[in-house]
C-alpha cells in the first residue's frame, strides 16, 4: 500500500506545473472535447509508465543491491531538484498531429512524458519497492488528480494553483525518500 499511495502523491504534486500538465491545459482550449482528452492521457501516462516501470524493475537485477541503492537515493535527491525548476512547454510539444482529439492527446501526452520528472520518478520508484503493477497504478492515478482538473477546469484553477507551494511540498518528498533510502530504508527489499 505504501507503494501505490507515495507513488500517487509524489506524481500528483510534481506534475502540477508540468509540461504536461501544461499540454493538458492547451488540449483543453484548442479541442474543448474534454473525456477524450482524459481518455488519451489515461493510455498514454498507462502506456509511458509502464515502460518507466518495467525498466525500473529492470534495473534493479542489473545492479549490487547497495550500488541500487545510492543510485536510487542520488536520484530522488536528484528529482527534488528537478522538481523545483519550473517547466516550460516546448514549441514542438505542442504541435499536435491530426487524429482527432483522442489520438492527438494519446500521440502528444505520450511523447511529452518521455524523460519527463513523473517518468523518471515512475522508473525509480518502481525500483525501489518492486511492485511494477502497484507503482503504475499509482503514478497513473497522480497523473490524472493532476492532469483531470486542468483539462475539466482549465483556466479558473490556473491561476488560483499554489505551483511554489506544491513544487516545494513535492521536492520535500523526494528528498525524504532519498534520505530514506540512503539510511536503509530499502533493507528490506534487498536495497
Amino acid at each position: 500500500m505504501d507503494a501505490f499511495l507515495v507513488s500517487t502523491a509524489i506524481v500528483a504534486l510534481a506534475e502540477i506545473g508540468d509540461k504536461t500538465q501544461l499540454l493538458a491545459f492547451i488540449l483543453a482550449a484548442k479541442f474543448r472535447r474534454p473525456w477524450p482528452i482524459v481518455a488519451g492521457i489515461l493510455i498514454a501516462t498507462l502506456l509511458n509508465h509502464a515502460f518507466a516501470a518495467a525498466l525500473g524493475t529492470w534495473l534493479t537485477s542489473l545492479m549490487a543491491p547497495q550500488t541500487l541503492r545510492w543510485v536510487l537515493a542520488l536520484s530522488f535527491i536528484a528529482m527534488a531538484v528537478w522538481t523545483l525548476i519550473p517547466d516550460k512547454l516546448d514549441e514542438d510539444d505542442a504541435k499536435l498531429p491530426r487524429f482527432g482529439v483522442f489520438g492527438a492527446t494519446l500521440i502528444a501526452f505520450f511523447f511529452a512524458e518521455m524523460g519527463d520528472k513523473t517518468q523518471i520518478a515512475t522508473l525509480a520508484l518502481a525500483a525501489q519497492y518492486q511492485a511494477l503493477v502497484v507503482v503504475v497504478a499509482g503514478t497513473t492515478l497522480g497523473m490524472m488528480i493532476a492532469n483531470v482538473p486542468a483539462v475539466l477546469l482549465g483556466d479558473r484553477i490556473a491561476t488560483r494553483m499554489p505551483v511554489k507551494l506544491v513544487h516545494a511540498i513535492a521536492a520535500s518528498i523526494f528528498l525524504g525518500l532519498g534520505i530514506a533510502t540512503f539510511s536503509g530504508a530499502g533493507a528490506a527489499f534487498g536495497l
